[in-house]
């Protein structure tokens, strides 16, 4: 909440970049910064929120200090240092091999796992459906079976992400089992208009293929594969590249722009190769990305994206499903185009309870599933924190969130105690 009055009194552009706070109300107030070093907030006196119920039992420091470092590694020997005390770990390298040093082993900094509730992000690798080559569901399913999550997650990941099933995954949103009788509901009249197949009523919701961790190449799913892509009619020849009767060789080509994923898709293009797919990793810079994935040019064949959700979904779901999207929206860059999803996105829209909109979700994701528009990804289910021993928590935690700056509090005794055996200053 700011002030319009000391908004309009100075003038304020907020195209412009400005040190000067502005004039608001929040339980914290600038105390002092060092720009691109560090920023402390203090207790705000004058809050008028202070002793309003919904502030009971937070914000609970005096003080809240924030230290920049140029790049993590400098953060991480800081953190070892003390220099800072509280510590977010968003590294799967780090999380298993940085917290090795005398203050972990001695239990003076804590590292610890606790639950992540939050709606994961839907990340994905998208097909892009405008692509003739890939309009057959049986061909994107095939390219799906080729992703080894599991052996990126124990190889690549240290075993810290799970695999993600639904767009709304980790909430009551995401399709379980065949479908319920509430979901049926809405479903059979799309079934009868011929708009959805007769086995969207019984079929599990579609799940994210399981491969063997033990090696990059599983051939279960290969050989699954393979039978997929000769049903669609693209055949292995002489030289091992599978064809269509025109004589057009599946090439397939992702693109990218962040050399992160160098090390995730490369093993995934070895494996589609194994499988006669001419598949490629083409890295390009962020401009480059844009223009090539944004519309109206949507130039790409598989791309790394976030498929779009909430816990309120509503309206601003058809930027990333509906058909009217599909050729203007950088949300929908998969191309989406599909009338039954319309007609969901509409019962969506159209909710009146809670109970109705998480139904009427639950449907839009078994659709959506069923489509195979994407390669699921992964997402962390667990909040990974490092800190030295001198803080505490409520034993249940909020759930969409860490609330380590609105629920813990510091504990000046163990504070004391570090102190004693000189680990902090």
């Amino acid at each position: 909440m700011i002030s319009k009055a000391d908004y309009l009194a100075n003038k304020r552009d907020l195209e412009e970049s400005s040190l000067k706070p502005f004039l608001g109300t929040a339980p914290y107030v600038l105390d002092s910064m060092k720009v691109g070093q560090q920023i402390i907030y203090k207790r705000n006196p004058e809050y008028w929120g202070t002793n309003h119920p919904l502030s009971i039992g937070q914000n609970n420091f005096d003080r809240i200090r924030i230290e920049y470092f140029g790049d993590d590694t400098a953060a991480m020997e800081a953190f070892k240092s003390g220099i800072y005390t509280f510590r977010n770990e968003n590294s799967s390298k780090n999380w298993a091999t940085a917290y090795d040093f005398p203050n972990v082993t001695s239990g003076a900094v804590a590292k610890v796992q606790l639950p992540n509730g939050a709606i994961a992000s839907g990340q994905a690798f998208l097909f892009n459906l405008r692509r003739e080559k890939l309009q057959d569901p049986r061909v994107r399913e095939a390219i799906g079976l080729m992703f080894n999550f599991e052996w990126s997650n124990q190889t690549l990941f240290y075993g810290l992400y799970a695999r993600i099933n639904s767009i709304w995954e980790n909430t009551q949103m995401a399709a379980k089992g065949p479908a319920s009788a509430a979901e049926t509901a809405l479903l059979q009249p799309l079934v009868d208009e011929g708009l959805l197949p007769a086995s969207i009523l019984t079929d599990e919701a579609v799940m994210a293929p399981v491969s063997t961790p033990d090696k990059a190449m599983d051939r279960g799913n290969l050989r699954r594969a393979s039978a997929l892509l000769d049903e669609a009619g693209w055949m292995v020849g002489d030289d091992g590249m599978r064809r269509n009767a025109k004589g057009e060789t599946l090439k397939l080509e992702f693109l990218e722009d962040s050399p992160s994923f160098e090390r995730v898709i490369n093993p995934y293009v070895e494996n589609l190769r194994a499988l006669g797919v001419d598949a490629a990793l083409v890295m390009v810079d962020p401009a480059q990305m844009s223009q090539r994935s944004d519309p109206p040019n949507f130039d790409f064949d598989i791309i790394v994206g976030g498929a779009i959700n909430g816990y309120e979904p509503g309206s601003d779901m058809k930027q990333g499903y509906a058909s009217v999207t599909a050729n203007n929206s950088t949300r929908n860059r998969a191309g989406v185009a599909n009338p039954a999803v319309d007609r969901l996105l509409d019962v969506i829209e159209a909710a009146k309870t809670r109970e109705e909109l998480d139904v009427a979700t639950q449907a839009l994701d078994r659709v959506l599933r069923s489509t195979r528009f994407w390669v699921p990804q992964w997402y962390k289910n667990t909040h990974t924190v490092a800190y030295y021993d001198q803080y505490a928590h409520p034993e249940a935690l909020p759930p969409y969130a860490l609330g380590e700056l609105s629920f813990w509090w510091f504990d000046q005794a163990k504070a004391d105690k570090l102190k004693a055996a000189g680990v902090l200053k």
